[in-house]
């Protein structure tokens, strides 16, 4: 299978690796729109391999770098990822975010302003695994799946709208999905509806921050990430 066409600014490298933070148990980074979380069938190089990479570099580690994955955004999608550097954490990590004990904050620029400068938003999503996608239902059809989430628009910019989204659920393309089904498309999302794609194979959706009880040291962790560097985002912040 072809990979997706991106930049090679897109794509993380041990030596432009944007760490967030990093400490003896865990490691966040900032992942760029080109990045794939996990190897798949592509065979690109995975960021959670760039991360071992970087790590072993880093501290001059002898043999195999231990690195759990506990949780993926979307390739075109931005922002933080939080990896296990121990066994310790891992199993800890994942019952966090399998829990929903993470609070996950998204920023997304959309074609549109919702009907509403906030509210809650409530769809069915199905799963189309042909066409890798999910679509929002108002109500419950068969092999659907709850998907809440809460957003408020933050920012009007000349031509979208910035909004501010807190994930209830964790569905597959949720976010994506669910905007879509109220005709607000993020920006650059070809998939779910954009007139047309971002040049660099990114679209606006940017994994903006992430607050949880670290698993190891039991203290309130919380970790911002800036967004990429282009007019549209340079204009939210």
């Amino acid at each position: 299978m072809n990979s997706i066409q991106v930049s090679t600014k897109t794509i993380s490298t041990p030596e432009n690796l944007q760490v967030l933070y990093e400490d003896n148990h865990l490691i966040a980074i900032n992942k760029r729109a080109g990045d794939i979380v996990q190897g798949d069938k592509t065979g690109d190089t995975p960021l959670s391999e760039v991360v071992k990479q970087y790590i072993k570099k880093k501290d001059n580690k002898p043999g195999n770098v231990y690195l759990g994955v506990a949780h993926r955004l979307d390739r075109p999608t931005t922002g933080i990822v939080v990896f296990a550097k121990t066994s310790k954490a891992l199993p800890r990590l994942n019952k966090l975010f399998a829990e929903k004990d993470a609070q996950k904050t998204y920023w997304a620029v959309v074609n549109k302003m919702p009907d509403k400068e906030k509210g809650t938003l409530t769809h069915w999503l199905k799963r189309n695994p042909k066409q890798n996608k999910s679509y929002g239902h108002i109500k419950e059809v068969p092999d659907s799946k709850k998907a809440i989430l809460d957003y408020k628009v933050i920012k009007q910019l000349d031509r979208y709208f910035l909004l501010e989204i807190d994930l209830k659920t964790g569905r597959h393309h949720q976010i994506r999905a669910q905007l879509a089904a109220i005709g607000c498309i993020i920006k650059g999302d070809l998939k779910y509806g954009a007139d047309r794609s971002n040049k660099d194979g990114s679209i606006h959706l940017h994994a903006r921050s992430l607050a949880f009880i670290h698993p190891v040291k039991r203290e309130l962790l919380q970790i911002i990430a800036p967004p990429p560097e282009d007019s549209v985002w340079n204009a939210c912040t």
